[in-house]
């Protein structure tokens, strides 16, 4: 119950106590006198909020009416159960008995692209993107007898190319937990063949930006890293190397001519490349070095102290 005042309420007030603060009762929708009960008004309309929420007294989110329509699925609103506690066992059977098995197979597999997309910290757009690429695909019956995680593998993969936050082939097949890398690229294969999408080649600007903010390196840094990683790429000095590697070799480089106390190993974590592969290249890239970079930078000596060279 919460107090009004008679001002409040306008012309309505006890006629006996019209000076006392009339009590409205939201149980029962009536408003009444505190001094003698008399009821003065019912059947009011709480204007209060209309959810009440019975999971947790704390909880922030006081719906009750379920998650949005998925509009991937059968469109058939459904009630389900909590995986918690007590609930397991009654969830576990509503999902084996529960909607179509169509429907379960592509929840099924949304489950896994969102577990796989959460490893690689991918964004929202990216899950919609694959689940939706997912969904053409089983229409279309493409992928039917593949694995399942190999295709939704897959289905990231384009999706994180197509919404330009690109993932090498390696790092797909690092959050995997089953398919292989030879299942992940027939699917693949399959999919841009089948769905005739479009996938850019992978360049090593679309690492650049992510393995230097991982490395806490500022921009400037990366600019010439960039600039490094194009000149050895157009100038044919990392021929056979894929593009994650050199971008890796050329971040390495870089803090090695401008004297940043970046390792082979602390680069090769980020980037998922091996130390010894990373060192290779840039000893490849070595006797480039005046065309990679500017004579402001090489007259420091840096370079040739690493590689034990005097100039």
């Amino acid at each position: 119950m919460s107090r009004k005042s008679t001002a409040a309420w306008g012309r309505m007030c006890c006629p006996q106590h019209p000076d006392v603060a009339l009590v409205e009762d939201y149980r029962a929708g009536d408003t009444v006198c505190p001094e003698c009960g008399l009821v003065i008004g019912n059947r009011v309309i709480d204007v209060g909020s209309e959810w009440r929420t019975f999971s947790d007294d704390n909880g922030a989110d006081p719906s009750r009416v379920g998650a949005a329509e998925n509009p991937l699925l059968s469109g058939d609103l459904t009630t389900s159960i909590q995986f918690t506690g007590e609930n397991y066992d009654m969830a576990r059977w509503q999902q084996r008995m529960g909607g179509s098995s169509s429907d379960r197979a592509l929840i099924h597999a949304f489950g896994v692209i969102r577990l796989m997309a959460d490893r690689l910290n991918a964004s929202q757009a990216i899950i919609d993107r694959a689940n939706t690429l997912f969904k053409k695909m089983t229409d279309t019956r493409a992928l039917r007898g593949r694995s399942t995680e190999a295709n939704c593998a897959a289905c990231l993969y384009i999706a994180c190319s197509q919404e330009g936050a690109v993932r090498s082939f390696k790092e797909i097949c690092a959050v995997c937990q089953s398919a292989s890398r030879k299942q992940i690229g027939k699917s693949f294969k399959l999919i841009i063949r089948a769905v005739g999408t479009n996938v850019d080649l992978i360049t090593t600007g679309d690492f650049m930006s992510r393995f230097c903010s991982n490395l806490d390196l500022d921009h400037r840094t990366q600019q010439l890293a960039t600039t490094v990683a194009r000149q050895a790429v157009d100038l044919d000095i990392v021929t056979g190397r894929v593009p994650v590697t050199v971008a890796a070799a050329a971040i390495f480089f870089t803090c090695q001519a401008l004297a940043i106390e970046k390792t082979a190993k602390d680069i090769g974590d980020v980037a998922g490349v091996a130390e010894a592969t990373i060192k290779q290249t840039c000893k490849s890239m070595y006797p480039s070095r005046e065309r990679l970079f500017s004579n402001e930078i090489l007259v420091k000596g840096h370079l040739d102290q690493y590689y034990s060279i005097r100039p």
